[in-house]
């Protein structure tokens, strides 16, 4: 691969964190995108600057015989934004992409859990023992908050008000939102701030709200590993992972009658239509109780 091209995408990268605030996740499936279509552009002896139409559907196509066609459309997202960059800074002068259309793509709906098996997760944990008294007080933070997986592992102490019963967390795109938190969730936080992280962090000293054995912050691999031995242990036989609680959040919220804009400004959505998949989720789960109590379903 040229110098040119990895420069090329080093300042597209450095552009997008300043005009998008996207997190470091995000900037790196950017970079990885890139990086993968100038590789490929470089053993056919061409460059970023030089990429016509037909190289790009090629990229494509070989790309969609391997990867979901969900994969593609994200890369294929990748390269606008990236040919977009560099039309308007004069590194080229027309778009490659302007005549590729995206492939169309039903929106699934996200996997969620039933109340009795989120109560069940939320009692796995052994409350008497500090490691799992503080992934208790997580769990139940996802759930009552509906909080992203690494906005939760990356809460600092500050960040929550107990009295006031608000969390204050940083989502994408660096929007922060007040969330509240719940009776229940505080009530355990309290147990755990009180009895279980003085513990875990011994004589080390941190910041972060939810520490790691070493006093650092958790990193989501973990969270999801340890929340799978709770599912296991409760029995649940879905595939699960932290997201899950978010996506139970928000759905139990529209069965219980919350108006879907005050669920988008919980989740921290800046698009109602992201929001609007729940009440797919709800409306699914209504068919399925008419289905299983009603005498003629």
């Amino acid at each position: 691969m040229q110098d040119s091209d990895k420069n090329l995408i080093d300042a597209y990268i450095d552009a997008i964190w300043v005009e998008k605030g996207l997190s470091q996740h995000s900037l790196d499936a950017y970079r990885r995108d890139l990086m993968g279509y100038a590789k490929w552009l470089a053993a056919r002896d061409a460059s970023l600057e030089k990429s016509s139409t037909a190289d790009c559907q090629d990229y494509l196509a070989e790309r969609f015989a391997t990867y979901s066609s969900r994969s593609t459309a994200r890369l294929l997202s990748c390269l606008r934004g990236f040919f977009q960059w560099m039309i308007r800074h004069n590194r080229i002068e027309g778009d490659p992409l302007a005549q590729v259309k995206s492939p169309k793509l039903g929106r699934p709906l996200p996997k969620t859990l039933t109340e009795v098996e989120v109560e069940k997760l939320l009692d796995a944990p052994e409350a008497d023992i500090p490691l799992e008294l503080r992934d208790k007080a997580m769990l139940e933070m996802l759930y009552a908050c509906g909080l992203r997986i690494s906005e939760l592992t990356g809460l600092r102490v500050d960040q929550v008000n107990l009295r006031q019963g608000v969390v204050r967390t940083m989502g994408k795109g660096s929007k922060e939102r007040l969330v509240p938190i719940g009776d229940t969730a505080i009530a355990w936080l309290q147990q755990y701030l009180r009895e279980s992280r003085p513990e875990l962090l011994g004589i080390k000293s941190s910041d972060v709200l939810f520490p790691s054995r070493r006093g650092k912050e958790m990193t989501r691999q973990t969270f999801w590993h340890r929340t799978k031995l709770y599912a296991k242990r409760a029995e649940i036989r879905k595939a699960i992972s932290p997201h899950v609680l978010r996506h139970a959040f928000a759905t139990h919220l529209l069965n219980h009658g919350a108006d879907l804009r005050v669920v988008q400004l919980l989740l921290g959505h800046s698009d109602l239509s992201t929001t609007q998949i729940y009440t797919h989720v709800a409306q699914e789960r209504m068919k399925s109780l008419h289905a299983q109590h009603h005498p003629r379903g």
